[in-house]
Order: structure tokens, then C-alpha cells, then sequence
């Protein structure tokens, strides 16, 4: 048309294209945010099987965002193709379904076929993601006009996107995961995708057509996705913020439970007898701590850590009027605590649901006998409790007769455990390593097998042998490293700060196949 100064770029308008500015915009919404909902709650559903690493995240954000990409790419291309009409609902219904069977998939996978595990998780976040990032270059499509107006629309709609992800991402974090089942989460989220489909197929090309009549199916396929996740293995007796968490008791000892997260032990609570150690690092622990302090004394003492609280309870059963406080980041452990393992208020252990980080911030100085470190994410200690600065907090919050006694994991060359005792060597006066002979150094004709290491540190001396003689005591079988034998098993590990502190990828996690 002469004198006009757009050019149609579509036939017909948004109105008998059945899809509004409203619309579009729920729509581009909707879809943004379920891609995040489902990369967040993939790395929970993981965590059991693959560890809440750091390499674990990254390769969910790395499948999402090759979906999110992929599915831009061809959802434009595509709907310059074919009427984006058609497209639409499709896409909500099947990444629904997906959504609602990776529960159930993932686990049996996980249990049944655990070499397929990365290949079906990278499918159950990949095709949902792909086929929710279509949605907005296809509803951008169907609301473009003009090229007068492409700006505009476009840009619109990209917002509208990015504030969906946004809420996706903190409605998950902070709402959905401390209040639902990740189960119920990506079951609830894939229905909604598939009610989604249907509305779009009736709003977009009426009751009657093709595309509709797929609805009744994909609902029976969630109901059976949801009926699967009931029954499929590696199922959770509670799922908390942070963890897959199970209680389980010991078929030879009818007060004894094991803690498991994850999949993974973390700890071992008899409930009637808390003296009772069963794992060695916490017959360990408390071999140090009970020959560093006089027997019986009452001590004030911090946890970075709580899990079964076992270390907390001993020393409340062994020294009458210890004051212990727990910083266990996890408030759903805290009430497995409470609820399943016996944990008495009248006990003396104050637990708190923080980080242990910033627990340690809230201490005064010179205020704690003992500092004992045992938090765990996976078999990985988070990265800024092992850190020069870090413990330097702890270093402030002892008095000058106090301990530090943390738990590590490492296996292989042993490379964050050395990192971390060279940590501590640069923070106190004196370190000592104490774990399996062959670990530490103290036996070269050994093969090293990895495992529990417990370190200490202080700025006092510490008696070694009564240390070694409570260890032989409790028959852990555990040597002490100290002076030049621990200098030489550090080596030229570096000390981990805030500002460099790789400890997942120094450390090494068990492997079968290499023997250790």
C-alpha cells in the first residue's frame, strides 16, 4: 500500500490467531520459568546418585542452557515454517509428560541401569528445556505484525521471559523445594504443562481438532508417571531442602540408626547409649578430644555440622554440662533429629538451622574449648569451611587451650586432604593428621585406600601419646602424622583460600575399578 510505512510480515492478526498480548506474554512467562523449576530440581533429584558437586552443577547448567539455546534456534526456525499455531500446544504437552516421568525415570535408572543415568538425565532436562525455550520465538511469531512493531515485540517478550526464569528460579529455591517433594514438584509442574497445552489448543484451533484429542492420553501417562514414582527405587523417607534422607536401623543393635543422605552414611546414633561410636573418624574425634581435655570436664564447645549429632551427644553423655552448638544448615536433619533420633532438648546441644560460615561469625572471640568440624555436602566439605580465612574464624573463636577437630574424605593422591592440612599449618601453632597408616604416610609399604582422615589443630601442644594410646583403646587401627612425617606427606600441596579454595576438583571420590 502506497504511503503505509509497514510492511506485513504475517498473514492475519493476533485476534483470529486466538493469542493476545496477555497470552503471549503468560505463555513466554509460564514457559521460562518451568525450564529453571525443572534445571533446579534436576540437581536435587542428582545429588543421590551423582554428589552435589561442583561438577554435578555445572553439567546441569551446561544441558540446560543447550536446551534453552536449541530449543530458540529451532522453535524459530520451525515456526518460519509451519503455522505456529500447531506448534504451541505440542510443545507444552510433551515437555509436561517428560516432566512428570523423570522422577520415576531417573531413579529406576539410577538403580536399574546406572551407566545410563547421564544419558537419561541429560534427555529429561534436555527435551522439556528445548521444547519450553521454543515457545517464545513461536509465540513471538504469531505476534508479529509489522516490521514497525518488531522491536518492540521482540524485546517485550524477552523481558517477559527473563522475569519468568527469575521467578521460576526463587519460587523453587526459596518456596516449592522447602514445602513439596521434588517428585511432587516436577509431577505438579507437568501437569500444569499439559492443562497449558490443552487451553492453548482450544484457545488457538477449537475443541475439535487433532491436536486436542491427545489430551486424555497425556494426562494418563502423568497419572501413571506419578503412580511409578510411588513404587520406583531410591525413594526418600523425607526429602529436605538439601537432601534424600533416610532412617535406618540396625539389624544387629535394636537402638542403633544410620543416617543416610544422599544415598550416602553420614552417621551412626544409638539412641540409648550415645557412647556407642560405630563409625572409626568418630571413635577418632573422640579420642582427641578426650585426651586433650581432662575426663569428665564440661566443655563449650561448636559444631560445623550436625548430621546424627553424634559427636554432640557423646560428649553430653561423657561430660555433664557441655554446652554444644550446632550449625546444621539443614533444618529438615534438624527434625529428623527430633523426630526419629531421639534428640533431648535437656541434652545441652543447642542445634541451629545456619551455615556454618556464618555461625562462626556470630561467635565471640576466645569463646569455645572445642571447634569440631564434620559438615558435609555429598563427600565433599563445602569449599569456604576449608579455607585459610575460614579457619582463621575458628582460630578466634578458641580460646588459647582449644581444639579444632574436623572429618575428611578424600581418596586417590590424597590432593585436598594435603591442601587442607597445609591449610590449618599456615592457621595454628600445631597440626597433627590422624587416619589408616598407609593414608598418612606411615607406612610406605602400604597401598593408600583413601577415606576418613580426621585432622586436628590447636595453638597448644597436644599429647600425642595419650592421644595414640585412647586411639588403640577404641581399636581404630589409626597412627598419628605429625612435625616432619606431616610435612613430607603435604608436600607442595597448596593452602586453600577464599579466593582459590578447588576442593571439588581436588578431590578424588571412591572408585571401584581403580581399587580404592
Amino acid at each position: 500500500m502506497t504511503g503505509s510505512s509497514s510492511s506485513p510480515v504475517a498473514e492475519g492478526t493476533p485476534r483470529d490467531r486466538g493469542l493476545g498480548p496477555r497470552a503471549a506474554a503468560v505463555l513466554v512467562f509460564g514457559s521460562s520459568a518451568a525450564v529453571l523449576v525443572v534445571e533446579i530440581v534436576a540437581l536435587r533429584l542428582l545429588a543421590p546418585y551423582l554428589g552435589l558437586t561442583l561438577e554435578t552443577s555445572t553439567m546441569v547448567i551446561g544441558i540446560a542452557l543447550t536446551a534453552i539455546a536449541l530449543g530458540s534456534w529451532l522453535g524459530g526456525r520451525i515456526a518460519d515454517q509451519v503455522d505456529p499455531r500447531r506448534l504451541i500446544g505440542p510443545s507444552l504437552a510433551v515437555s509436561g509428560v517428560v516432566v512428570a516421568l523423570t522422577p520415576a525415570v531417573l531413579r529406576t535408572a539410577a538403580e536399574w541401569a546406572p551407566a545410563t543415568l547421564l544419558f537419561i538425565a541429560s534427555l529429561t532436562i534436555l527435551v522439556p528445556g528445548a521444547l519450553l525455550s521454543a515457545v517464545t520465538p513461536i509465540v513471538t511469531k504469531l505476534r508479529l505484525t509489522s516490521l514497525a512493531e518488531t522491536g518492540t515485540v521482540v524485546g517485550r517478550l524477552s523481558g517477559v521471559g527473563t522475569v519468568g526464569a527469575i521467578v521460576g528460579t526463587v519460587l523453587t529455591g526459596f518456596v516449592l523445594v522447602s514445602r513439596l517433594p521434588v517428585s511432587g514438584i516436577l509431577i505438579g509442574l507437568g501437569t500444569l504443562l499439559v492443562v497449558g497445552s490443552a487451553l492453548v489448543e482450544w484457545r488457538t484451533r477449537g475443541w475439535r481438532t487433532r491436536g486436542w484429542s491427545g489430551t486424555p492420553a497425556l494426562t494418563l501417562v502423568i497419572v501413571a508417571g506419578g503412580l511409578a514414582t510411588t513404587v520406583a527405587p531410591g525413594g526418600c523417607d523425607t526429602e529436605t531442602r538439601y537432601h534424600c534422607a533416610r532412617v535406618v536401623a540396625d539389624p544387629d543393635r535394636d537402638s542403633g540408626r544410620t543416617l543416610v543422605l544422599d544415598g550416602l552414611r553420614h552417621s551412626y546414633v544409638d539412641v540409648d547409649d550415645p557412647t556407642f561410636l560405630e563409625f572409626a573418624y568418630v571413635r577418632a574425634i573422640a579420642s582427641v578430644v578426650d585426651a586433650a581435655f581432662p575426663k569428665g570436664e564440661p566443655l563449650v564447645a561448636h559444631h560445623l555440622g550436625g548430621g546424627g549429632l553424634t559427636v554432640p551427644r557423646y560428649l553430653a553423655a561423657t561430660r555433664p554440662g557441655t554446652r554444644s552448638l550446632v550449625s546444621e544448615i539443614d533444618s529438615g536433619v534438624v527434625r529428623i533429629n527430633r523426630d526419629q533420633l531421639g534428640l533431648r532438648t535437656e541434652a545441652g546441644i543447642d542445634v541451629r538451622a545456619e551455615d556454618g560460615r556464618l555461625g562462626l561469625r556470630r561467635l565471640d572471640a576466645d569463646s569455645r574449648d572445642l571447634v569440631v568440624g564434620d559438615a558435609f555436602g555429598g563427600v565433599s566439605v563445602p569449599w569456604h569451611l576449608t579455607t585459610v580465612e575460614a579457619m582463621t574464624d575458628v582460630r578466634r573463636v578458641l580460646n588459647d587451650d582449644g581444639l579444632y577437630v574436623a572429618n575428611l574424605i578424600d581418596h586417590g593422591d590424597l590432593a585436598f586432604a594435603r591442601a587442607e592440612a597445609a591449610t590449618l599449618s599456615e592457621t595454628f601453632e600445631h597440626v597433627a593428621l590422624v587416619g589408616e597408616p598407609a593414608d598418612i604416610g606411615l607406612d610406605p609399604t602400604a597401598t593408600s585406600k583413601g577415606g576418613n582422615l580426621v585432622v586436628l589443630a590447636s595453638n597448644r601442644p597436644v599429647d600425642l601419646r595419650a592421644t595414640q594410646e585412647t586411639l588403640d583403646a577404641r581399636q581404630t587401627g589409626w597412627k598419628i602424622a605429625t612435625g616432619d612425617d606431616l610435612t613430607s606427606w603435604i608436600g607442595d600441596a597448596q593452602p586453600l583460600t577464599d579466593d582459590y579454595a578447588p576442593v571439588d576438583q581436588l578431590l578424588q571420590p571412591y572408585s571401584p575399578r581403580s581399587g580404592q
